[in-house]
C-alpha cells in the first residue's frame, strides 16, 4: 500500500512540475514581441553617428549636486580666521609659496596668520571636496577664462566662480542670488541679462561669465585694486567706499577689512586660499576627479520649434539630468521658441549631429505631441465628432495576438485548424513565403481580428502601436467613412489653394506656415528666384503637403539595400548594419561568403524609413528594435548610486527609454531595491 501511495506522488509531482515548465515556457515565448511606439519607429529612423557615450553618470551628479555649494558657502560665511588650526604646513614653506603667486598676479598676495588659518583649515577640512571641484572646473574654467581674456580682467577672477557657487550654475542664495557667478535680480537686468517665465540667464554659464567680466571691469575703474573688486562683488561698492572712509582713506584691503560687512570679511582671504589649493594641490597630494567631458566637447544648435527636455532625453537618449546641465538658463526645462529671438540647446558633440541630421522627424514628434494635447475653443460639434468617432472604435471588436512554439510534427495546416484560422493568414501574420515551418519557431496568431475597421489601412505595425496614434488613424477613418454628418465639417482640402503675399512676407516664412520647402512653392508657382511680389498669389499643393505629413504619421516601411564596396566582406558589414551572417545570406539566398563588388544586398528587412532611404553604416543602430528579435529578459535589482543611465550602459545596445518602456516608469526616479526588467 505504502508503495502504491509513493507511486502516485511521484506520478503527481512529475505532471505537475511539466506542467509548471510548459507554463513557464508559454510566458516566457509571449514576451518576445515588444511593439514599438511612435518615439521607437521616429528614432528607428535616425542617422545616428554611433559614437560612444562621453558622459558618465557619476561625474553628472557631482556637476549637479547642490551639497558643496551649502557647505562650502556656510563655511565662508562663518569663517573665524583668527582661530588657530592644526595642520603640518610650514609657515616659512607657505611664505614662500605665496610669495610665487604674488609675483605672477595682480593680486596683493601677502603672508598673514587670517589667510594661513584659512589655507590649513581648507586642507584639513576640505580636501575631498576641493578635489571634486578641480573636476568639475575642467568643463567651466576654460569658458571663464575666454570672457576674463576678452576684456583683460586677471584670469585668477575664475576661482571666485568656486567661492560664489561651488561651480553650480543652479545655485540659489537665500537672499535670492543665483547661477555660477551669484547675480542678484536687479543686478543680473542691469547687466542686460534676460529674466522671464521660462529663461533665466544668470544661469547660462556664458552670459553669466559675460556679465560678471563687465561687472568686474566697471568696479576696477573705480577702486583700481582687484582686492577691492572682489569685495565690492561680495558686499556692493557702497559698502566697500564707507569701509574706507572708517579707515581714515587707507585702501588696502587687510587694513580696511574690519569695516566690511562680516561675510565679505572672510570673502577675499577665502578666494586667495582656493587660488592656492589649486596651484599648489600635487604638493599637497589632492588627486582631481578627472571630468569625462571638457566644454568643448559640447556644442549647441538653434532650436526652431518650443521643445521640453523630456522630449529630447526621450529622442536622443541624454539623461534629463544632463541636459539641465548644459542648459541650465531654462527654468521649466523647456526650451522656448520666440520669432524675434534665439534660443539654443547645448549637446555633446555627438548627439548635436544626431539632432541636426534628423530635424524634420525631431520636430514632427514634438508636433505630434503637441497635437494629442486638448485645444483651446475647440467647438461642442468638433468635440461631438470626435467622441463618437472613438465610442465607434471601442464598440469595435478588437483582435488578439497569441504566440505559438512549433512542436516536432507540426505543420501550418494543423496550425491552422487548431486556431480556426487559414494557412493563408498565419503566411500574412509571420510573412512566410513558403509552407514550410522550422520545429522549435514561434510564430504570431490573430484571433478575432478586426477586419472590418483596420481593412484597407496601410500596414504598418509598429507606427499603430502607439495606442494615441492608432486611436487617432482608425478615427478618422470613422469620421470619413462611417458618421453621417461629417461631410459637413471635413478638414478634406481642395487638391490646390492659394495664398495672397503680405507686406514682410518671403518665400522662407510662407514655406514655414504650410510646413513646406522653398523648392516646392517654386516648383508650384514657376518661380526661377526668391523673390515674391506684395499681392501675388501664391499656389499650394494641398494634396503633396497632406502627403508630407501622412509619412511622417504613418513612415514607409521598405527593404534596405546596401552596394558591396572595395574590401567588404559580410562579416564587416553585418557588423556595420548591426545583424548577423546568417541573416545577410538568408536575405540575399548566398551559398557561401563570397561578394563581388557593386553587388546590391539586402542588409535590413522591413524598415522604417521618413526622410531618407539610403542604407549608410550610420542610419542603423547596433541594438535590432525590432519586434521578436529578443527572446530572453533578464531582472536587475538596483543598487545605491544607481540611475537609468547608469544601468543602461551595463547593457550593451540598451537605452534609458527601453529601459522607461519595460518598466512602465515615467521619471528618471529610481529607488535601492527596486527590480528592472532587461528585455533582450
Amino acid at each position: 500500500m505504502n508503495v502504491k501511495y509513493t507511486a502516485l506522488s511521484l506520478l503527481l509531482a512529475f505532471s505537475t512540475s511539466t506542467f509548471a515548465q510548459e507554463s513557464a515556457e508559454n510566458k516566457s515565448v509571449e514576451k518576445i514581441e515588444i511593439k514599438l511606439s511612435y518615439l521607437d519607429s521616429i528614432k528607428k529612423s535616425f542617422v545616428n553617428n554611433e559614437l560612444a557615450s562621453r558622459v558618465d553618470s557619476l561625474w553628472m551628479n557631482e556637476l549637479t549636486s547642490l551639497d558643496l555649494y551649502n557647505t562650502i558657502t556656510s563655511d565662508i560665511e562663518n569663517l573665524n580666521i583668527d582661530a588657530k588650526v592644526d595642520f603640518e604646513l610650514p609657515t616659512a614653506l607657505l611664505k614662500e609659496r605665496l610669495a610665487a603667486m604674488d609675483a605672477k598676479s595682480p593680486f596683493n598676495i601677502e603672508y598673514n596668520h587670517g589667510l594661513e588659518n584659512i589655507i590649513k583649515s581648507f586642507l584639513k577640512n576640505r580636501k575631498k571636496s576641493f578635489e571634486r571641484l578641480m573636476g568639475v572646473s575642467e568643463y567651466y574654467f576654460p569658458l571663464f577664462e575666454e570672457a576674463l581674456a576678452k576684456q583683460n580682467v586677471p584670469l585668477e577672477i575664475k576661482y571666485l566662480a568656486v567661492v560664489e557657487s561651488a561651480l553650480n550654475p543652479r545655485a540659489v542664495s537665500k537672499m535670492g542670488a543665483t547661477g555660477l557667478w551669484q547675480f542678484m535680480y536687479h543686478t543680473g537686468k542691469q547687466y542686460g541679462l534676460k529674466i522671464d517665465s521660462y529663461v533665466d540667464e544668470r544661469s547660462d554659464p556664458l552670459k553669466s561669465s559675460q556679465a560678471a567680466t563687465q561687472y568686474m571691469t566697471n568696479m576696477y575703474k573705480i577702486f583700481g585694486d582687484w582686492d577691492l573688486v572682489l569685495a565690492s562683488y561680495n558686499s556692493g561698492p557702497g559698502n566697500v567706499s564707507k569701509a574706507i572712509r572708517r579707515s581714515g582713506g587707507q585702501k588696502n584691503y587687510w587694513n580696511i577689512r574690519k569695516n566690511l560687512p562680516k561675510e565679505t570679511q572672510g570673502y577675499v582671504p577665502a578666494f586667495l586660499a582656493t587660488m592656492y589649493l589649486y596651484e599648489y594641490h600635487k604638493e599637497h597630494g589632492m588627486v582631481p576627479q578627472r571630468a569625462t567631458v571638457k566644454h568643448f566637447a559640447t556644442d549647441t544648435i538653434m532650436i526652431k520649434q518650443q521643445m521640453s527636455f523630456k522630449q529630447i532625453s526621450d529622442l536622443l537618449d541624454v539623461p534629463v539630468a544632463q541636459l539641465q546641465l548644459l542648459n541650465p538658463s531654462y527654468k521649466l526645462n523647456v526650451i522656448p521658441f520666440y520669432n524675434d529671438e534665439p534660443h539654443f540647446l547645448r549637446l555633446p558633440q555627438d548627439k548635436v549631429a544626431i539632432f541636426a541630421s534628423n530635424e524634420n522627424q525631431i520636430y514632427a514628434y514634438a508636433k505630434n505631441e503637441l497635437d494629442q494635447r486638448e485645444k483651446p475653443f475647440e467647438t461642442s460639434r468638433s468635440i461631438a465628432i470626435k467622441d463618437t468617432a472613438i465610442a465607434v472604435l471601442q464598440n469595435k471588436k478588437s483582435s488578439k495576438i497569441t504566440y505559438y512554439k512549433v512542436k516536432r510534427g507540426d505543420n501550418l495546416s494543423v496550425i491552422a485548424t487548431k486556431y480556426n484560422v487559414s494557412t493563408t493568414q498565419i503566411k500574412n501574420w509571420n510573412k512566410l513565403k513558403g509552407s514550410t515551418i522550422t520545429y522549435g519557431k514561434t510564430i504570431k496568431i490573430v484571433r478575432d481580428e478586426n477586419t472590418d475597421v483596420i481593412k484597407n489601412e496601410p500596414k504598418n505595425d509598429i507606427a499603430l502601436a502607439d495606442p494615441k496614434i492608432k486611436n487617432q488613424v482608425l478615427a478618422n477613418k470613422i469620421i470619413k467613412e462611417e458618421l453621417p454628418f461629417s461631410k459637413a465639417t471635413s478638414i478634406t482640402a481642395d487638391s490646390e489653394s492659394s495664398y495672397i503675399v503680405q507686406k514682410g512676407d518671403n518665400l522662407g516664412n510662407i514655406a514655414k506656415k504650410y510646413n513646406v520647402t522653398v523648392a516646392d512653392l517654386q516648383k508650384w508657382n514657376a518661380l526661377s528666384t526668391i523673390n515674391v511680389q506684395l499681392g501675388a498669389s501664391l499656389t499650394i499643393s494641398n494634396e503633396e503637403v497632406a502627403v508630407k505629413e501622412e509619412l511622417l504619421l504613418n513612415p514607409e516601411r521598405k527593404n534596405i539595400e546596401y552596394i558591396v564596396q572595395k574590401g567588404d566582406n559580410l562579416g564587416n558589414i553585418a557588423l556595420k548594419f548591426g545583424t548577423t551572417l546568417t541573416d545577410l545570406k538568408l536575405w540575399n539566398k548566398l551559398a557561401d561568403n563570397n561578394l563581388s563588388i557593386g553587388k546590391n544586398l539586402n542588409v535590413a528587412k522591413d524598415q522604417i524609413v521618413i526622410v531618407t532611404d539610403k542604407a549608410t553604416v550610420n542610419t542603423f543602430k547596433t541594438k535590432s528594435s525590432i519586434a521578436g528579435t529578443s527572446s530572453k529578459t533578464a531582472e536587475y535589482s538596483v543598487k545605491k548610486g544607481d540611475s537609468l543611465f547608469s544601468i543602461a550602459k551595463k547593457y550593451p545596445g540598451v537605452t534609458i527609454s527601453d529601459l522607461k518602456k519595460w518598466n512602465d516608469i515615467r521619471s528618471e526616479d529610481i529607488q535601492p531595491g527596486m527590480k528592472l526588467k532587461i528585455n533582450g
